[in-house]
């Protein structure tokens, strides 16, 4: 059989619709258009003769980041590595677009088929976090006084660079997607609209960003394992909350990603669903070695 990898436009749809991959009402199927007509999203399809085996794509973030992701393979076809060689390929994709400077994947901590594929293609482990959601979170309150909002741009971008560009953490870009840090990816203009909220004694800091995808997401960043330790903290994030619910019209939802540390010391009585932790994967490459 003829093996052939390319980009998908809106012609291949039905080829997609055609792939037995055993998800029910897939999502990329239903956001296909998209996938294929954006400049953040790129899909590609490993055919088999005149049939879609596989699809992979990555998204783009902060132009200087490319996630893999949307991995199918039509279950007829398993058992051949057509995923591996398509995911491979895409990410050699990736690395030639002129701003990527890294490539990354997320998969669950207990998909060790999933891990092996990317460690085989050279991408490593980053950091396991918890994608943790709650729409209340009163349980874990005591009354303090909510913190300080800054409105300093100067301030907010030394405390990215204390917490993260310094030493490259893994920084929460958006809900589901994790990055190591750089200063690309703390631009002004975000910084701007990013909500910064700092403890009386100013040695701690909560982020608080506004996000949407199936719902509206007050998306809080805490870098810190005392989460039940700062007075103010919870109060501040609730705050927030309600802020947002009330701009929205709607019921919102809290999003923290959690360490394993972090998800252990909350107490009994909260209210966060945590699902199984997921693996942020990835790897970087210098200008000269894309010039290779």
């Amino acid at each position: 059989m003829e093996k052939t990898i390319r980009v998908l436009g809106l012609e291949d749809l039905p080829y997609m619709e055609a792939m037995q991959t055993g998800i029910e009402d897939d999502y990329v199927t239903r956001i296909f258009e998209r996938l294929v007509t954006t400049d953040q999203d790129r899909l590609f399809g490993l055919f088999l003769d005149d049939q879609l085996a596989s699809v992979c794509g990555y998204s783009i973030f902060a132009k200087h980041y490319a996630i893999l992701g949307r991995i199918r393979s039509d279950i007829r076809y398993r058992g051949k590595d057509l995923a591996t060689a398509l995911t491979s390929q895409v990410m050699d994709e990736a690395f030639k677009l002129p701003d990527i400077q890294w490539v990354g994947a997320n998969t669950q901590e207990e998909n060790l088929p999933a891990r092996r594929v990317l460690e085989k293609l050279g991408l490593s482990p980053q950091v396991v976090i918890y994608g943790a959601i709650a729409k209340d979170v009163s349980p874990l309150e005591n009354g303090s006084l909510a913190w300080n909002k800054l409105s300093d741009l100067k301030r907010k971008k030394q405390w990215v660079y204390d917490l993260y560009v310094k030493n490259g953490s893994v920084f929460p870009y958006e809900c589901y997607y994790l990055l190591p840090a750089s200063p690309e990816l703390f631009a002004e203009d975000e910084l701007e609209t990013w909500s910064f909220f700092e403890s009386e004694d100013a040695t701690r800091v909560v982020i608080v960003k506004r996000d949407i995808k199936t719902a509206h997401y007050l998306h809080a960043i805490y870098p810190w394992e005392d989460l039940m330790d700062q007075p103010g903290l919870w109060e501040t994030i609730a705050s927030a909350y309600k802020e947002l619910c009330r701009e929205v019209g709607e019921d919102a939802l809290i999003w923290m990603d959690f360490t394993k540390e972090q998800a252990l010391s909350l107490p009994e009585n909260h209210q966060f669903d945590l699902p199984s932790p997921w693996m942020l994967y990835g790897t970087g490459r210098t200008k000269a070695e894309k010039g290779a």
